[in-house]
């Protein structure tokens, strides 16, 4: 058990009967998410994200381990008894209330005193930037509103953590990359514990201090958002996480830390591969669109990764220009290329071109 710890998790798992038989919705997972931290939990749908929230907040109870809130056992706690708070997608505001009662609600349920709850519930409806709009009622909010007012109700009760399952996913494209930033905004200023559930990568990276990537129960990897996108510990990881180019190949050589595979000629992939990587064995390589260059030159030096190919698909993204390369590995790379100074096509459908990184910016994802 970890005294620092805002919420911890040893071995909690959780088991569901269906049809006779038992589904392991959360297979044994030992977590911990630091005070003050965002911490969200990513995956597709049905990977056990939000059964882990639940079993944190009490709504469900694990199977077996144990959940620990500031280094105390609350595994047979109910709900109510748990200092934390949780936000959902569908915010759950009274329609009969105004903004300012919404957010007292719990303080008045507490029996706070009068200037206690005007002085607390004002300072929270500046933090969400809601000051003025405190006699509207819900039907008179938009969503981004509507989703703050549930912050507020949910922040102003000073929670040890506050539990959001996937807050965001009914507002529009623009609104929820607003309220994204606004979020962090708020999670800093108040230092509460955030834990975020979500199956939007972006919504993630652009957010969490660390991200639990989740795949059929089970933990795949955790770090920061950087270590998660940079060096992914699992092709489920590194295909979920944005997008990235997948190579398979035989080490033709080790050397200095670095495998090389081969293609035929001219065309290679240098990887930096652990100890105990030799020549012969099977390397699944992940690389990053954004990290290729793209160029119809046969580059005259070979300090890095090359490979020739020809281009099947060009599509416009406004920011960037997506290539896609049929390669001499035998698989289709894209790259990404930032229209930063000319939105102007490198090459079209049919053009032999040539593609080259850096060596660092392979990262070995298995080896057999």
């Amino acid at each position: 058990m970890d005294d620092k710890a805002a919420i911890e998790l040893a071995g909690v798992h959780k088991d569901f009967p269906s049809h006779g038989e038992t589904v392991r919705a959360v297979r044994p997972t030992d977590l911990t998410v630091g005070r003050g931290e965002f911490f969200s939990l990513l995956g597709p749908s049905g990977c056990g994200k939000t059964t882990t929230m639940r079993m944190i907040a009490g709504f469900e109870q694990p199977t077996g381990g144990t959940v620990y809130l500031d280094g105390h056992d609350v595994t047979g706690v109910p709900p109510h008894r748990r200092d934390v708070n949780m936000v959902f997608q569908s915010y759950a505001l009274f329609p009969h209330l105004d903004t300012y009662r919404n957010v007292a609600f719990g303080l008045e349920q507490r029996r706070t005193g009068r200037d206690e709850i005007r002085r607390r519930v004002g300072e929270m409806l500046e933090i969400v930037s809601l000051t003025g709009l405190e006699k509207r009622s819900p039907r008179e909010l938009s969503g981004g509103q509507q989703q703050r007012v549930a912050l507020a109700r949910a922040l102003v009760n000073r929670p040890r953590a506050l539990l959001l399952d996937e807050p965001l996913g009914a507002l529009d494209l623009q609104l929820r990359q607003q309220m994204q930033l606004e979020l962090k905004r708020i999670q800093r200023e108040v230092g509460i514990t955030f834990v975020y559930v979500t199956h939007d990568q972006g919504e993630a990276l652009t957010m969490s201090d660390r991200i639990a990537v989740m795949r059929s129960g089970r933990l795949e990897q955790l770090g920061t958002p950087r270590e998660i996108y940079e060096r992914p510990a699992t092709r489920f990881v590194a295909g979920f996480i944005g997008t990235t180019n997948l190579l398979d190949g035989h080490a033709a050589g080790v050397a200095d830390g670095t495998a090389v595979l081969t293609y035929g000629p001219g065309d290679r992939v240098l990887v930096p591969v652990p100890a105990g990587v030799r020549e012969g064995d099977k390397l699944e390589v992940s690389v990053r669109p954004e990290k290729i260059d793209l160029s119809r030159e046969e580059p005259t030096t070979a300090a890095g990764s090359v490979l020739s190919g020809l281009v099947t698909d060009v599509v416009y993204r406004g920011t960037s220009t997506s290539y896609t390369v049929t390669t001499a590995a035998g698989t289709d790379l894209v790259v990404f290329r930032q229209n930063a100074h000319s939105a102007e096509e490198l090459a079209g459908p049919g053009d032999r071109v040539f593609l080259t990184w850096s060596p660092q910016n392979s990262y070995p994802i298995g080896v057999r």
